[in-house]
């Protein structure tokens, strides 16, 4: 692959030349693109309908369902890009680990990994493993057309915090005791989930991504000194094993506001920016030669249209010295919010930022 995201000796795709990732790349863009992460999800109508019955982890594995999905938001918000509609714990679920997701809990391991034993059930993901990731992706990069398609995976820490704890945490107390106590136990579960993440993301360019998220969603629980020594090698493992392909890499995580330096360290080609800080402090903290993707605080849709105009023209005043800025919600969309909200604020942001 060249740099530019196209086979080498090809012509671009016909993603290239789209806003987003002139964005990622960080080149004149028409405008500032837009897109939410949970966009396709429990604030749809369409998606609640779509999926009634049907528990999150077989939607994931439906292709037709996922497509149908992942393009909902697409269609309604004109959003200038789709992501892939899964969950971070499907590579796992893929490899054979007992879990489920469970409504109002989350992720629930029915074994957590604690010991050097445990390490075993976590054998290497193929391809074969996860062909419905494949069938989907093809489905949906021939309707998305010129639109761009995000792949994404979990990070090793966060991926990692679901299995030693067996469940969402709080505190992470079994995770850090880990971290902490068997640095060596630890550093070989995050490389293990290392390479099943690369893998993961790996299955998605091949079928057709035009970018990946790396969702790093709990390092904000970590101290500098902690992620730089404990959770850094293994997320720059996977963005080393995608650099190949040459599509954009974004990187996330929640409350990461003193994790940003280290975060921009770890190889990502955009650091994605929670509400905490504003976009041009984040510039400085994660130094130059990156984009930023974020950073309108979600709950600020739940105010009248005037007080979200007001806000994310904070937001785009804030980012206005960027080499390369992509709109978003500082964290996911929360499932009570008016779809049409979303699809005001995509059109403002477009409106305002247009060249």
């Amino acid at each position: 692959m060249s740099a530019n995201g196209s086979p080498a000796g090809q012509q671009p795709t016909a993603t290239y030349d789209s806003a987003f990732l002139k964005a990622c790349r960080r080149e004149p863009v028409p405008h500032t693109p837009v897109w939410f992460m949970r966009q396709a999800g429990r604030s749809l109508p369409e998606y609640r309908k779509v999926r009634e019955g049907i528990p999150m982890l077989e939607s994931c594995m439906r292709p037709e369902l996922v497509t149908e999905i992942t393009l909902q938001p697409v269609r309604r918000h004109n959003v200038d890009a789709a992501i892939f509609f899964s969950d971070i714990v499907v590579p796992l679920k893929a490899i054979g680990i007992d879990l489920d997701i469970k409504p109002g809990v989350g992720p629930v391991v029915e074994q957590p990994v604690r010991t050097r034993a445990d390490l075993a059930r976590l054998r290497d993901l193929t391809p074969e493993d996860v062909s419905y990731v494949t069938e989907a992706v093809g489905l949906l990069t021939r309707e998305l057309g010129s639109t761009p398609l995000i792949g994404f995976a979990g990070a090793p820490f966060t991926l990692a915090s679901y299995l030693v704890e067996g469940g969402p945490s709080r505190t992470y107390e079994n995770a850090k005791a880990m971290m902490y106590g068997d640095p060596e136990l630890w550093a070989d579960l995050l490389d293990r989930l290392a390479e099943i993440t690369s893998a993961f993301l790996k299955v998605q360019i091949e079928a057709g991504a035009s970018a990946v998220q790396l969702f790093d969603s709990w390092a904000g629980a970590l101290a500098p000194v902690d992620y730089r020594r404990s959770v850094l090698p293994a997320s720059a493992k996977v963005f080393r094993a995608v650099e190949s392909y040459g599509v954009p890499r974004i990187h996330f995580g929640v409350g990461t506001g003193e994790l940003l330096g280290p975060m921009g360290e770890a190889g990502a080609d955009v650091v994605g920016v929670d509400w905490r800080v504003p976009l041009d402090e984040a510039a400085r903290r994660v130094g130059p030669g990156k984009a930023l993707q974020g950073n309108l605080d979600p709950t600020v849709l739940f105010a009248g249209p005037e007080a979200v105009e007001a806000k994310a023209r904070e937001v785009l005043d804030s980012a206005a010295s960027l080499e390369g800025h992509i709109f978003n919600l500082g964290h996911g969309v929360m499932p009570s919010t008016d779809p049409d909200a979303l699809t005001r604020l995509v059109d403002h942001v477009h409106t305002q930022t247009a060249r």
